[in-house]
């Protein structure tokens, strides 16, 4: 396949729940890759076949997908099939990053703090659920973000309902001992070389804590303070923890981890999102702009990513 050496293909929109905020993120991502001069089209994979991208003479695929079908290691297989470099983690990182419960199985032999949790089949009983974990509890989807199907359990009589919903979005539930506290991100961002940092952490400070779908794209009420108005050891402490989730599971590129934080114990950290939004309302952005980065240089930043593995693979 002859490959321009500077067209980008931008994939965006495709199957899972999150579509809508994707297209967002995709936009985005084209606009500034426009304003740098850089030749890009965009590619929305419910719409063609992936095999299609063979014919559009690209370098390089540009990931702004998020969820499944598009964060979970499958499409980055496909590319890897067809051997066009790529943004982000690889499909082992991408897939055990979707997957809640396989990423806090490796964080907790790894020593990083994660909130107790059960995977749920559909053949436990609530009592037992909550005799283990306590209330209040989370019921999330397994694979699934942008807090779709969460839902903060507090009574015994509505388990059912809330496994329910989560699995609207995916057979595989998670039910998680709530941490109660302050919410924070921590965006991490790769350099030229493959090094990489971490940004200034953000507070989010959502309605009656709500942080839901609605509140997190489309909603004006949050606020998000960065940097976060805590001590300089602990916010330390949370990039630190971050770097140490970002590398137990092999993740490339950048990434962003929600954490919560009591005011007492450790941060605790309840997910890694290895594509996240790169929304108007998104967080990434607004940490690498704490940081000095424009919009565009965070873009032209984690594209450098997918050089890199063009660069391996052109040496190789």
């Amino acid at each position: 396949m002859r490959r321009s050496p500077n067209r980008v293909a931008v994939l965006m929109g495709g199957e899972s729940a999150e579509r809508e905020v994707s297209l967002m993120s995709g936009t985005g991502v084209m606009q500034a890759l426009g304003r740098l001069g850089i030749p890009a089209v965009s590619f929305d994979p419910r719409e063609m076949p992936l095999s299609e991208l063979k014919g559009l003479d690209v370098s390089a695929a540009f990931l702004a997908l998020h969820g499944r079908f598009g964060e979970d290691g499958t499409v980055q297989g496909a590319l890897e099939w067809l051997g066009l470099p790529y943004t982000g983690s690889g499909v082992m990182a991408s897939a055990i990053a979707m997957d809640k419960p396989m990423t806090k199985r490796i964080w907790r032999a790894e020593g990083i703090p994660t909130p107790k949790f059960l995977r749920l089949t559909g053949r436990e009983r609530s009592e037992g659920v909550i005799a283990e974990l306590g209330l209040p509890l989370a019921i999330k989807p397994a694979r699934e973000g942008s807090s779709l199907g969460f839902t903060k359990l507090e009574r015994v009589e509505d388990f059912d309902r809330a496994v329910d919903l989560a699995r609207r979005y995916d057979d595989g539930v998670l039910a998680e001992a709530f941490v109660g506290g302050r919410e924070f991100t921590v965006a991490l961002l790769g350099d030229e070389s493959g090094e990489v940092q971490a940004l200034p952490v953000i507070e989010i400070v959502a309605p009656q804590g709500n942080y839901d779908y609605q509140n997190k794209y489309f909603g004006e009420a949050t606020r998000y303070i960065c940097p976060a108005p805590v001590p300089v050891e602990i916010a330390q402490q949370m990039q630190s923890l971050s770097l140490r989730a970002f590398h137990a599971l092999e993740c490339e590129g950048w990434a962003r981890v929600d954490i919560l934080w009591d005011g007492v114990a450790e941060p605790m950290l309840l997910e890694i999102n290895t594509c996240p939004g790169l929304t108007d309302h998104s967080l990434v952005p607004m940490a690498a702009k704490a940081a000095g980065f424009s919009y565009d240089k965070l873009v032209l930043r984690i594209l450098s990513g997918a050089r890199l593995k063009l660069k391996r693979e052109t040496t190789t």
